[in-house]
Parts: structure tokens; sequence; C-alpha cells
């Protein structure tokens, strides 16, 4: 088995005109809200972190050295295409996904209207059961920058089943 930690962060910012933030994705799921990612691809925290976990776990190159964000041909890009990547390469080196936890931590949106969605959403996009991924909504408490709602931040663990 192998097992991988994939982290990513993004600063929140009023959408476009008023600001530089895209709109807010999560999980390949749209949030109506007024602040979004500042990011080159469409900014999916979410979708990131797993992409980065899942690589993570094989020891490959993460998400940054795949899809830099110097490459223009990924400037506003769906995360999608990045996790698609990744499990392709998990495929090819023989890996199956045993499970997916998934922390999300930011003051608003509220995650857990939209869980079941997003948790279907992903099993959708990793052709797994939905019992296989798990989606935490917290938090920070109001402080430093995602606690001041200024910032997202994702933490995912997967667990990788080699394939007989």
């Amino acid at each position: 088995m192998r097992v991988g930690h994939g982290y990513d962060l993004h600063r929140l910012e009023s959408c476009a005109p008023a600001g530089r933030g895209r709109p807010f994705i999560l999980g390949g799921v749209r949030f109506d809200h007024p602040t979004g990612p500042v990011a080159h691809s469409d900014g999916d925290a979410l979708l990131h972190a797993i992409t980065d976990a899942i690589l993570g776990a094989l020891g490959m190159p993460d998400i940054g050295q795949l899809f830099p964000d110097s490459d223009a041909a990924h400037d506003g890009s769906d995360s999608a295409i990045f996790l698609r990547e990744a499990i392709q390469r998990m495929h090819r080196a023989r890996f199956s996904l045993g499970n997916l936890d998934c922390t999300v931590i930011c003051e608003s949106p509220k995650i857990g209207p939209r869980r079941a969605e997003i948790v279907a959403h992903l099993a959708e996009l990793l052709s797994c059961d939905v019992q296989r991924i798990n989606v935490k909504g917290k938090t920070h408490e109001k402080v430093d920058a995602v606690g001041e709602g200024r910032a997202i931040e994702v933490h995912v663990v997967a667990l990788l089943h080699p394939v007989d």
C-alpha cells in the first residue's frame, strides 16, 4: 500500500471584475460566492490537493512540476485535467484508490450543505464508490488569513492499493 498527503492553499479575493478572484469551485462544484481563488488554473484547491496526494503516494512529481503556473496553456484550466493525469499515472503504476480523506478549511462558504454533491462528483471523477471519499469542512476560528476569509486551505490523505 502507499499513502500520500496533498495540500493546497489559495488566496481569496473578490471575483472579477472587482478583483482577481476566479469563480469559487471546490471538488468540481461551483459555489455562488463573492470571493474566489487567485490562481493560474480554475483554483479548485480540493482537486489540487487530491492530485498531489495521489502523485505523492506514487512518488511522482507534484502538480506544480507537471503543470507549472508559468505555462500559459493551463491558464484558467479545469483542475479535473490535473486529477485525470494523476489517475492515469496511478493506473499505469498498477495502483488503485483505497480511500481519500479530505479536510477543507475556510470560513465560507460552508461545505456541509454541499458535501454530498462534492463527494458524488469526486467519486465520478475517480470512478469509485462514494464510501471511499470523506470530505470535511472546518473553519480556522477567525485566526490568520484562512480564518479571516482571505484564503482557503485543503489537506488530503490518499491510500492506494497495488493492483494484482
